[in-house]
Order: C-alpha cells, then sequence, then structure tokens
C-alpha cells in the first residue's frame, strides 16, 4: 500500500534537527552514526544485578541484535514503518493505482520511529558478562545484567 506525504520539505528537516537533538540528549557516547532511530532506555540496579528496559514496540524479536564488546552494550535491529494493515494484510500484493480496491493513505504525522535503530550502554566493571540475558515482551526488551560476585 503507497504511503503519500502530506508534510512539505521544511518539516522534514526539523524532523531531523529534532531526531539528533534528541540523540544528543540521551549522551554523547549513546550515539550511533548514520540514519538510525535511538530507542528509549530505562536502567535499573538490584542487588545481584543491572537491569536495561528498552523500548522497542512494533520490533521483531528477531530483528533485535544484542553485542557485548569491553564495556559496551550495544542494540541494534530494524523496525518496519507502522501501517494500519495487519501482519497478513501486508503480505498481499499491492493493487496498482486507479485499481478498485488500491488505498492510498495519506501520512499527515509520523512521530514513531522506523527503520534501522542503536543504542549503546555503558556497562559497569563489576559485571558477568557471559550470564547475561534478555527477555522480550509487550514490546519492551529486559536485559538483565548480573554482578559479579566476590
Amino acid at each position: 500500500m503507497p504511503l503519500e506525504t502530506a508534510m512539505e520539505q521544511p518539516f522534514n528537516v526539523a524532523r531531523q534537527v529534532n531526531k539528533l537533538i534528541d540523540q544528543m540528549q540521551k549522551g554523547y557516547y549513546n550515539f550511533c552514526p548514520g540514519q538510525t532511530w535511538t530507542p528509549n532506555v530505562n536502567l535499573y540496579e538490584i542487588d545481584n544485578a543491572y537491569l536495561v528496559c528498552v523500548d522497542l514496540a512494533g520490533v521483531d524479536k528477531e530483528k533485535i541484535d544484542v553485542e557485548i564488546a569491553d564495556q559496551t552494550l550495544t542494540l541494534k535491529g530494524a523496525r518496519a514503518v507502522p501501517s494500519p494493515e495487519g501482519p497478513d494484510d501486508q503480505a498481499e500484493q499491492p493493487h496498482p493505482p486507479g485499481h478498485p480496491h488500491s488505498r492510498v493513505i495519506r501520512v499527515h504525522l509520523m512521530e514513531i520511529d522506523h527503520g534501522d535503530f542503536c543504542r549503546i550502554v555503558e556497562l559497569p566493571h563489576n559485571v558477568a558478562r557471559e550470564k547475561i540475558t534478555a527477555t522480550h515482551r509487550n514490546g519492551l526488551l529486559w536485559i538483565e545484567i548480573p554482578k559479579l560476585t566476590d
């Protein structure tokens, strides 16, 4: 199904500037280069672990890549453009323009980021990197990072 943008070009430029400012506010070291968006993260600490909660609504868990290198946790993946059609409807071939069943959707506002994403989280030194686990539920990715035991 074709998407049609109702916004003029100056609004798209403003959106890109706002996106860059948002990424910079999340921290200079959390900035990923290229045309990526940065998911929001909550960090928690409990007695024996750190918990990272990542807002990845609409992202298939198969599209999420979690990498650990040195003291850095890197999350990468992709989210498709949200569509009012269900996943089964999207599998059908789109009708050509002018077809009686073709439907053009005009986009008036698009604030939900889509495409490739990247988020970098610095890890403390006292973590058991080989015991990190991840769970994806209700659009949130939960990463449990156990602390080293003395």
